[in-house]
């Protein structure tokens, strides 16, 4: 009797063990969808989205904006799905703020209609709001409007 109680003790030792040693859930995961690839979501499965105005470390997007687009921020350190490192997210203090996460340096947004996981209705929304191709993504250095170059002579 004595030896069938360490033998569970024992199995239930090892599967503590075990599950403590699996991966928690990312705080950001790939999500894959047909006619829109893969794209960055939260640890629910709610999309995740880029705005072609901001830059670098810098939202623009406010007021009413910001209603529409809430900003995503699930704390200071991100863990993220195995295609991405810790180095492609950060934090940013929004001017209001409030702190919001960025990947690549590119503040991340939720967008309000979407309803569930998997929503990718803000996907190119005004040619301004798209999803995250994680493999693909390169956040835009400098945003240039009208000319492909800036106009010489104006410093």
């Amino acid at each position: 009797m004595k030896k069938m109680g360490l033998v569970i003790a024992a199995v239930v030792m090892m599967l503590f063990v075990w599950k403590s040693g699996m991966a928690a859930e990312p705080d950001v995961r790939v999500m894959q969808k047909a006619g829109v690839g893969s794209y960055l979501a939260d640890a629910e499965g709610m999309t995740l989205y880029w705005y072609k105005n901001d830059s670098k470390g810098r939202s623009t997007c406010m007021g009413a904006c910001i209603d529409r687009w809430p900003a995503f921020f699930t704390g200071a350190v991100l863990s993220a799905a195995p295609s991405m490192t810790q180095a492609d997210f950060g934090t940013i203090r929004r001017s209001e703020g409030k702190m919001q996460n960025t990947f690549r340096g590119m503040p991340l947004y939720y967008y309000a209609m979407d309803r569930k996981p998997g929503d990718t209705m803000g996907h190119k929304m005004n040619n301004l709001w798209f999803v995250i191709d994680p493999l693909k993504f390169v956040a835009p250095e400098k945003q240039l409007y009208g000319n492909s170059k800036p106009a010489e002579g104006k410093e």
